[in-house]
């Protein structure tokens, strides 16, 4: 009989009386959602998912549908840091499935994920966008538990992102890295750092002189490692290679309160259990 994992997260929100409320809300182990929390008013929707199981093993299917209706407002997280574990061989995945409706906005921020030596994991992530609505998003990844000295080695990584408005791509990403010394020492690969980390905004077009003013953060930051800042034809992407999560997130929350402030007048507010 199989121990593996086959979690279910279902989220919907709805807007009642100028309030995001979280209208549906269904899981199925090791997924778990805490109440909803409103730390900067009514309008945006606070909720932390929890991962009950600490990680994933091969084997493990986690599955997730968000749903954000018409002029929504949404900030997720995750509890904890994530862990993908060593694979006797078989790999793990998780599926997310994000529709947000038409003037709604997501912020979809989870915390870093460690991927073990050995680990087998393919991730798949499909945002629908509606008009005007837009989806920010960042995902931090650390390669071996580094703390420890260990390496990313015999490990596979596979993530597949897409974002889709009215039947058209406005952003597709994939990533493949295969554990091995020469790749993860290419500066085609990771050039012998242990962390990867992208920040997406997409739905709405960006001005330059926002992304001059968040190539400056690099900058004035003194951040150790490498970054990359791209403008696309609906959004933008920012990327971070190195050694320090708590750079690549510092970095991250500089872009996001830039980001809040340009599209909603209105400052970030950092979830509490960061």
């Amino acid at each position: 009989m199989s121990t593996a994992w086959a979690g279910e997260l279902e989220l919907e929100f709805a807007r009642k009386n100028l309030t995001t409320q979280l209208s549906r809300s269904y899981t199925v182990a090791p997924w778990k959602i805490q109440r909803s929390l409103y730390p900067e008013g009514e309008e945006i929707c606070h909720c932390i998912i929890l991962h009950t199981a600490g990680g994933l093993v091969g084997g493990d299917r986690l599955s997730a549908k968000i749903h954000l209706q018409p002029h929504t407002q949404a900030l997720l997280t995750t509890a904890t840091a994530s862990k993908i574990y060593r694979s006797n061989g078989e790999e793990s995945q998780q599926n997310i499935h994000i529709r947000i409706d038409e003037g709604a906005s997501l912020e979809w921020f989870p915390q870093e994920t460690i991927s073990f030596a050995e680990s087998q994991y393919r991730q798949t992530t499909r945002i629908e966008l509606g008009l005007d609505a837009t989806c920010t998003m960042w995902e931090i990844v650390r390669f071996g538990r580094t703390a420890r000295g260990e390496k990313f080695i015999d490990g596979n990584w596979r993530s597949h992102t897409e974002v889709w408005r009215d039947e058209m791509p406005l952003w597709i990403d994939r990533q493949h890295l295969s554990g091995q010394i020469e790749i993860l020492q290419s500066p085609n690969g990771m050039n012998g750092y242990a962390i990867a980390a992208s920040f997406i905004f997409v739905g709405a077009t960006v001005d330059t002189e926002l992304v001059t003013n968040i190539r400056a953060t690099w900058e004035k930051g003194n951040y150790q490692g490498l970054s990359g800042v791209t403008r696309s034809l609906a959004g933008l992407v920012c990327r971070y290679c190195g050694d320090s999560s708590s750079d690549a997130r510092k970095w991250f929350q500089e872009i996001w309160q830039l980001l809040r402030v340009f599209y909603k007048n209105r400052p970030i507010c950092v979830p509490r259990v960061w």
